[in-house]
């Protein structure tokens, strides 16, 4: 289809998409600013605005546009067969302060894709659809992917009413319904977009750690998002006292103690990476309660939060049951209590092998060696590939890391990212599969996928 075009005329093209993608990543940075960064929360006013933008963008070239009832906006453009489609997208919330590119930057280089198509007055071989996500930054709600799991019918109904936003202390019900969207047609499982007829699922995104950058590849494939535990709201619980007149042996210091389990879960991980094992541990937060906590008070509180990840689920078992195993024994010598609290889990994810190889030949079709990787982080494209779709990740370089006002994105390796995509949807119908195996009927259990990309 596009092979046939003259070279001139599709480097024309794919400029037209790249200009179209840098000034609305432009005009989303400005409009959603929060010195030092941006920020757009989960069923906010940020969000709403990055939505609003793509729409607008999109209706150049007459897409279709709708929202589904959780309020994920769908922005399609027909095929030439109808039967199946390719959804490109991610998420457009960010963290407090943060990024621009993390998440904005796959949703627009969908519409980057649909507008190359435009440019060329070419229609893609199946319907080419653009998902705005919702809330995929679990630091907004505690029950990450939710936009996704949505979009695919799979959300936990309880989740709406329990789950609340992290500055107004309100449900995730009432948010949905304050920004107009229907809450109940999502505790029913409703959706607008059918699982069966995707034939591929593919979330470009900025790569959040250094790999890339470190091995000098402008993009990587992904071959599986790690799964995790987390503990969002552990705490210790020792004895307030006197920093001056209170002896060793009479403290029950809830910090060393705290201290105490950091290290030793250190050592745990250095020991299982030894081994071999594939695993991350972070304690993200911890900290001594304000209210009462002091420059001469030995600490009686601390709270902390424990993220645990891998792409081995034996692997997280065992990290699991050594952390509360070491909490019982830190707690019996330092007579202090730990309380770990509720957790949240996500499976390890593979995205599909059979995508990941026409990737790669479009890849080598456009002169690009990418790096096959896996992701530390998780992402709405395990959603998918839960629910049986074929679903891919393109990790795009980014030398700043993420959640982070510095995320950065060479614009040469963005279009190199487009090209691939491109090359991708020309390649002939018959290697497509028929669509997701997923009905997107079935539930998850509480937890199940949240991990999020924090």
């Amino acid at each position: 289809m596009l092979g046939s075009i003259p070279n001139e005329r599709l480097q024309e093209a794919l400029n037209a998409g790249s200009d179209l993608a840098r000034t609305l990543l432009d005009e989303l940075a400005a409009r959603t600013a929060d010195p030092p960064g941006v920020t757009r929360i989960a069923y906010g006013a940020g969000e709403r605005d990055a939505c609003d933008m793509m729409a607008k963008a999109a209706g150049a070239w007459h897409a279709d546009i709708v929202f589904d009832f959780a309020g994920n906006q769908i922005i399609s453009v027909p095929g030439l067969d109808r039967s199946r489609m390719i959804c490109i997208g991610s998420h457009l919330d960010s963290v407090p302060h943060g990024g621009n590119f993390d998440g904005a930057a796959g949703v627009v280089l969908g519409l980057a894709a649909q507008a190359v198509m435009a440019h060329l007055d070419r229609q893609p071989i199946f319907d080419l659809v653009v998902l705005c996500l919702r809330a995929e930054e679990s630091c907004w709600f505690p029950h990450s992917y939710i936009g996704s799991k949505t979009a695919l019918g799979r959300l936990d109904p309880s989740v709406l009413d329990t789950v609340r936003r992290s500055d107004s202390g309100r449900t995730l019900a009432d948010h949905m319904r304050e920004e107009g969207f229907d809450p109940d047609a999502v505790r029913e499982g409703r959706r607008v977009i059918d699982p069966a007829r995707i034939a591929a699922f593919l979330e470009p995104h900025i790569e959040q750690g250094p790999i890339l950058v470190a091995d000098n590849a402008p993009l990587g494939l992904v071959t599986d998002i790690r799964g995790s535990f987390r503990f969002r709201d552990a705490r210790c619980f020792g004895t307030y006292a006197h920093s001056g007149a209170t002896p060793l042996a009479l403290r029950r210091d809830a910090m060393v103690a705290t201290a105490e389990l950091i290290m030793a879960m250190q050592s745990e991980w250095e020991r299982l990476e030894r081994a071999g094992h594939d695993l991350v541990v972070t304690f993200g937060e911890v900290g001594t309660d304000p209210a009462r906590h002091g420059f001469s008070i030995v600490p009686g509180e601390t709270r902390l939060c424990i993220d645990v990840r891998s792409r081995d689920q034996v692997t997280l078992d065992r990290a699991r049951t050594g952390l509360v195993a070491l909490s019982h024994d830190i707690a019996a010598r330092r007579q202090v209590r730990f309380e770990l609290g509720p957790v949240t889990t996500s499976a390890p994810t593979a995205m599909s092998r059979p995508l990941l190889k026409r990737l790669e030949t479009a890849a080598k079709s456009c002169g690009i060696d990418p790096r096959i990787m896996q992701s530390g982080a998780g992402h709405d494209a395990a959603t998918f590939a839960q629910a049986g779709v074929p679903s891919g990740m393109i990790f795009i370089r980014n030398e700043k890391g993420s959640h982070n006002p510095d995320e950065d994105m060479d614009w040469a390796d963005f279009n190199r990212a487009l090209a691939l995509v491109m090359a991708l949807m020309d390649q002939p119908a018959e290697l497509w599969p028929p669509g997701g195996r997923g009905t997107g009927d079935g539930r998850e259990a509480d937890g199940a996928g949240e991990s999020g990309t924090d």
